[in-house]
């Protein structure tokens, strides 16, 4: 099957809004369009219904939309009883640790995500401090500013589109260093201007990860000021909050301070309440977020939620008690308010590195000082205990699963529940974790089983709720076919689609389709992504709704999704029939507000 190496212009065509009433786009000409989409259900990316429609792409842009459009492709796809939908856009994604080894992005075309966006958790490739280019650290991939970071995905074309945030806590990091005490006035200032110089550079928005050192030695103040740049250009604040557990409230509350301080929109990253005594504490949640919006969800949720008959069969039952409960959220005194939204990959397990379980104060300098500490009589009881404790709130050490690890020698720890890998070696779970660490220099990941799939229904739903991965690029060959990933980066998109909208009905199609599309877009800036209408930009997804589905598992990651049918980068097929192009077509997104 041929796959074109050609991309597109930009046409005339008529929008969405009109096709229900238009029998088709006819022209005064005949004309041969580069790329034809013929006859599947249109959604547009703005949580409308599907409408059964044709698209042509001409370099790189949607030219027309219109019913059994008379002009021929170079290239046709057949996507009769398929969805036809916006390229999907992981707003929160780390797939840009391994791009740079394996360019082809291959479990990310394969979930049909076009346009990642990563600088997540408080940490970016850019800037790095260093004082020139030259002294930048392209080979691990660090660069000097933004402006260098474009220019490297220009010459490595992967096969999505990358855009980024700018991470505080690698600004932290450059001015301050891993170190545990307030910033002064002068480093504030240094720090704010080279947020500054990010956001400049094309930087979509600021993370934070304050569950991570340097960025948890942040303090309020320092956050407002070095997120008061975000403001003129309407630009998100995206915080992986500083608790996530017993504290969860008040850290929503500081993430909405922050932003309210700031005058910035806020993006809350994968929300979730970790351990079943926080499981409870999801409606509290919300209604912190609806306060914060001047009580706008209510009003929102019934406006955004009216469906079409094609749309109901696709999950109405559960998204109205979605909507209903929403409704209950407390109101109080309607006031202006903040642009607060979140995201959520659709997993109840998360991933993250082994030494998180162990408190913040101990991480505070150097790796080498975090493991001589879990020795030092002076601070390896208060370490124990406080790690201990953290366990048990998410249910024991079996809710522990290693996720990969440095040492070659412990490879037999990879993807085994901790408590009973330490019981088959006779050892305690705590003393095998150390043990882990310091073999390994830190460096061990983990997968930590503590949230619940009824309050995953909800975050889901929720109007001001969108879908990430939180999760890596990888491949079943080549150099990303290693470890033992979460399933999230391989299968999150279709997994949306397979198990919440089609089996759970926790969401319609439209919506779920929307929170990977035009709401993602919205909150970066991208302008011309995330809808299917003419001029836009020509990233699409082909999918069949009735299989659609992931097949990676926690024990067996490396599976691809099915029922993805086609992909299109940029105007490019990157994927039809299972089959990858040659040809990568993404490229770097620098944000221009």
């Amino acid at each position: 099957m041929t796959i074109s190496r050609r991309s597109f212009v930009l046409g005339a065509g008529t929008t969405l809004a009109v096709l229900a009433g238009t029998p088709r786009l006819v022209l005064p000409w005949r004309r041969r369009y580069a790329l034809v989409i013929r006859g599947g259900t249109v959604f547009d990316g703005l949580g409308g219904p599907g409408v059964e429609a044709d698209v042509a792409i001409e370099n790189g842009r949607i030219a027309a939309l219109g019913r059994k459009l008379r002009d021929e492709g170079a290239i046709e796809i057949d996507a009769r009883g398929m969805a036809v939908a916006p390229g999907f856009i992981d707003i929160h994604s780390h797939g840009d640790g391994s791009l740079w080894e394996d360019p082809r992005a291959e479990s990310l075309v394969r979930q049909g995500v076009t346009t990642i966006v990563v600088g997540q958790d408080g940490s970016s490739r850019a800037p790095t401090g260093a004082s020139s280019a030259a002294d930048g650290d392209e080979e691990g991939h660090r660069f000097q500013n933004f402006g260098a970071l474009w220019q490297s995905l220009q010459s490595l074309r992967p096969a999505v589109n990358v855009a980024s945030m700018v991470g505080l806590g690698s600004i932290r990091g450059i001015v301050i260093g891993n170190v545990n005490r307030p910033a002064t006035a002068d480093e504030i200032a240094r720090m704010t201007q080279l947020v500054e110089q990010a956001l400049a550079d094309g930087a979509c928005g600021a993370s934070s990860g304050l569950e991570y050192t340097p960025g948890a030695f942040a303090t309020r103040d320092e956050l407002i000021a070095l997120c008061k740049p975000l403001a003129a250009r309407r630009l998100a604040y995206a915080t992986h909050m500083r608790n996530e557990d017993d504290h969860v409230l008040e850290a929503v509350d500081e993430s909405i301070a922050v932003a309210s301080g700031a005058n910035c929109p806020l993006q809350i990253s994968h929300l979730k309440t970790e351990g079943p005594r926080n499981w409870g504490k999801l409606d509290e949640i919300f209604a912190h977020i609806h306060r914060a919006r001047g009580g706008l969800d209510a009003e929102k949720t019934a406006e955004s939620h009216k469906e079409s008959p094609r749309a109901s069969k696709h999950g109405s039952s559960r998204a109205a008690r979605s909507r209903a409960a929403s409704k209950r959220v407390p109101e109080g005194e309607a006031t202006p308010g903040i642009d607060v939204a979140f995201d959520r990959y659709p997993y109840i397990a998360y991933q993250t590195g082994l030494s998180n379980l162990f408190p913040v104060w101990s991480r505070a300098g150097s790796i080498e000082d975090f493991l001589k500490r879990l020795d030092d009589p002076a601070t390896a009881e208060k370490i124990r205990e406080e790690t201990v404790a953290k366990v048990a709130l998410i249910g024991g050490w079996d809710n522990v699963e290693i996720s990969g690890v440095a040492n070659y020698a412990d490879a037999a720890a990879d993807g085994k529940r901790l408590g009973s890998f330490a019981k088959l070696n006779r050892m305690e779970p705590y003393s095998m974790a150390v043990g882990l660490l310091q073999r390994g220099k830190g460096n061990v990941g983990m997968v930590g089983f503590a949230m619940s799939e009824q309050n995953l229904d909800r975050i889901l739903a929720h109007p001001r709720g969108m879908v990430c991965s939180d999760g890596g690029a990888y491949a079943t060959d080549g150099p990303t076919h290693k470890g033992h990933p979460h399933p999230r980066g391989l299968g999150s998109f279709p997994r949306v689609l397979g198990r919440y909208v089609r089996e759970r009905k926790a969401l319609t199609l439209a919506d779920a389709i929307h929170k990977m599309s035009a709401f993602p877009a919205s909150r970066i800036g991208l302008a011309d992504r995330g809808r299917l209408a003419p001029e836009m930009a020509a990233d699409v997804v082909v999918f069949d709704p009735s299989t659609v589905d992931d097949k990676a598992t926690y024990e067996n990651p490396f599976q691809y999704p099915v029922g993805i049918k086609a992909v299109v980068v940029n105007g490019v097929v990157a994927l039809r029939e299972n089959q990858r192009s040659t040809e990568r077509s993404g490229e770097g997104l620098p944000v221009r507000t």
